[in-house]
């Protein structure tokens, strides 16, 4: 398995939306540790042209992310929550995008990933059909399924997976959640990874909040094989972080859970978008994030964080503006400086 060829114990989140880049994911493997092509949001043709990106730079293994759809919202859910955001779109010159539903080319990404296989590919927002897994499987590349409960893990245990990623509340970016609900249960990263492992034995992958290596030591205790990491990597020069996302980053501004940008829970730093629109915003993804999608871009051209989806973890003021490959190397020095620290105070 590939987790048991890893020589650092440390993943790159797939960061969908901006932050992920070739370079990033090369950078990562090339320390030693694993990282993740995001297909979500790509084209098949783009996704094509990322790993090929990859392989270029780097001659590791590395895996490729992939959203597993979910069913179109009623358009009377989200049509008074568009109305309401014409001044917005008025205030910046640009006219809102069309709330649509699609399945971020699914088929077209599983068959691109059968005919041109990777290490690993993962699942987010869903657990896929058996079905795929086997064609995955039988391409020759393990199925990782994000899971965010005990019930969701013995979903895709029942799948097939190879691995689970365990996400606990405090991830940055959107809930993996396979159903966004209000009253789903919502499982910190230690509290996840406890009960998981007495209901599974397969292996885990550990992701949310984790930006350092006491965190990445945390993680292995709890029974995790492997820390998934992505806030703490999104100020590293390799990444495609935008500067207003990067800046706020390095603020002390909370965080918050918010469906305001694209109609599905998300975690990110509280800006007056998020403050003004949470309450308000509705469950229809991925329509909602086409509408704002544009706003969303004026935002970024601007440097107007005010406006921008600023996905981040909790620990976010902690990640360093230093090379992935850095930032790899600390993280695995700390911790195992951590993991003696800890073996000292046990007296062994």
């Amino acid at each position: 398995m590939l987790l048991d060829a890893l020589r650092v114990p440390i993943i790159q989140a797939p960061l969908a939306g901006g932050a992920s880049t070739p370079a990033l994911t090369a950078a990562v493997v090339g320390a030693g540790g694993f990282g993740f092509v995001a297909a979500g949001y790509r084209t098949p043709d783009q996704v094509r042209d990322d790993v090929a990106a990859v392989r270029s730079l780097t001659g590791g293994a590395f895996g490729v992310n992939v959203f597993v759809p979910g069913a179109a919202a009623d358009p009377s859910a989200y049509s008074s929550y568009v109305a309401s955001l014409a001044d917005e779109a008025r205030g910046h010159g640009i006219e809102l995008g069309e709330p649509r539903f699609e399945d971020d080319a699914w088929e077209a990404k599983l068959e691109l990933l059968e005919a041109d296989p990777v290490a690993v590919v993962s699942f987010t927002f869903g657990c896929p059909p058996p079905e795929v897994v086997r064609r995955l499987r039988a391409a020759g590349s393990e199925v990782w399924v994000t899971v965010t409960s005990p019930d969701e893990a013995a979903r895709a245990a029942a799948a097939g997976a190879d691995a689970l990623v365990a996400q606990g509340i405090e991830a940055g970016g959107h809930r993996a959640s396979f159903v966004d609900v209000e009253d789903s249960a919502e499982y910190g990263l230690l509290a996840l990874l406890q009960a998981l492992r007495t209901h599974t034995d397969l292996p885990l992958v550990a992701t949310g909040g984790i930006a350092t290596g006491c965190a990445v030591a945390a993680v292995l205790c709890a029974g995790a094989r492997a820390a998934q990491i992505g806030t703490a990597f999104m100020r590293c020069p390799e990444a495609g972080t935008s500067p207003a996302h990067r800046d706020a980053l390095a603020t002390p501004t909370p965080t918050r859970l918010t469906r305001a940008f694209t109609g599905r829970q998300a975690r990110g730093i509280a800006n007056r978008f998020l403050r003004e629109h949470s309450a308000n915003a509705p469950l229809a993804y991925p329509e909602i994030h086409h509408v704002t999608a544009p706003l969303r871009a004026a935002g970024r051209a601007a440097g107007d964080a005010e406006v921008l989806n600023l996905w981040a973890g909790q620990a976010h003021e902690l990640a360093p503006e230093l090379p992935a490959a850095e930032v790899v190397a600390t993280l695995a020095a700390e911790a195992a400086e951590a993991l003696a620290g800890a073996r000292g105070a046990l007296g062994t």
